[in-house]
């Protein structure tokens, strides 16, 4: 029979439970010390995607098995000419040609839909850190990819945590940010937040190192924010945010963000961190990440790790996370394809 390649169409139960199988299988065997993939998380990716994009999925088949699973996600509200990729082969699949068929399979639904960039990422090992097969770099370079942004995924063990070291870092913080005041919700932002939270958001690509990426700064408003609150319900995302409030003018200008998954309390992403360029150099970040762990470690007793990436060229960031007791894992490439 070879190699079949179908869309999955979000109401065939059966081809989203293939593809959930591919993927939790692949994650298992390439990068174990992950939490077991989140079937809710997975199934609203299709079902209840992000404001502004178009998810398309396929399911190869070998011989009739579920094999591999490709899903591109499209851009709609900015970077049109842009792509993300995820493609993933079952471990007992690999090395027969599945990768290559909906690589090329791939390719032709962008070109159909007049994209001419595509991103996706790969794991592979650091020195002296647990080991990660490479094959997906290779992968990547033989498809004539190339190497755009260098990251490194760091973790904390907050079983570890010394306490009086996170006191004295925000007691060092604190003194240094007069003039503002921190804020704390779950969830959705209040309201007389959101429009900050937005003009925040939409700063990240501006401000985050992205290497050779070719990534347009995401428009970012109000109705966005809503919309990317409710993917993040429908995916059941346990959100805890801080934020930093300049007393003077009464605005949010810092805010972090940290997350959990609805199968694994014991884990959890530190998502965005950023602080308005008028307003850095007083350890606004610092002070809003202590705070916001501390926040939900009271809500959350079984939380024991988080994980947080970084652009290897962000040394401020890198700076704080590893003053919070973050450690590096493992590597992480974004390539970038001009089709």
């Amino acid at each position: 029979m070879g190699i079949t390649i179908m869309p999955v169409d979000p109401a065939d139960q059966d081809a989203v439970d293939a593809a959930y199988g591919i993927r939790a299988g692949a994650d298992q065997a390439d990068v174990p010390d992950f939490p077991p993939l989140c079937r809710r998380r997975f199934e609203a990716a299709i079902r209840h995607p992000m404001p502004g994009n178009v998810p398309v999925w396929a399911l190869a088949r070998l011989d009739g098995e579920p094999a591999g699973w490709l899903a591109l996600d499209l851009p709609q509200l900015d970077n049109t000419e842009n792509a993300s990729v995820d493609l993933y082969v079952d471990p007992v699949h690999r090395r027969r040609g599945v990768g290559r068929a909906l690589h090329r399979y791939g390719l032709e639904v962008l070109r159909e839909r007049g994209r001419k960039r595509v991103v996706g990422a790969t794991v592979s090992a650091l020195p002296g850190g647990p080991a990660r097969d490479g094959a997906g770099g290779a992968f990547a370079a033989a498809m004539g990819a190339r190497p755009a942004l260098a990251e490194v995924r760091r973790r904390l063990d907050t079983t570890r945590i010394d306490p009086a070291t996170l006191d004295a870092r925000l007691a060092d913080a604190r003194s240094r940010a007069a003039g503002y005041r921190t804020v704390r919700w779950q969830g959705p932002a209040p309201e007389e937040y959101v429009a900050d939270v937005a003009q925040l958001d939409g700063r990240l690509m501006t401000d985050a190192p992205l290497g050779d990426l070719e990534w347009e700064p995401e428009q970012i408003d109000v109705a966005r924010v809503r919309g990317v609150e409710r993917a993040l319900d429908a995916r059941g995302r346990r959100r805890y945010h801080h934020g930093a409030v300049h007393v003077a003018s009464g605005r949010l200008v810092a805010w972090t963000l940290l997350d959990i998954g609805a199968s694994a309390s014991w884990h959890a992403f530190q998502q965005i961190t950023i602080v308005d360029p008028e307003h850095r150099g007083r350890r606004l970040g610092l002070r809003l990440k202590v705070e916001n762990l501390r926040y939900a470690l009271d809500h959350e007793p079984g939380l024991r790790v988080v994980d947080t990436f970084n652009a290897r060229a962000n040394a401020h960031m890198i700076a704080i996370n590893e003053a919070l007791g973050f450690r590096p894992i493992d590597a992480w490439t974004d390539w970038q394809l001009t089709l």
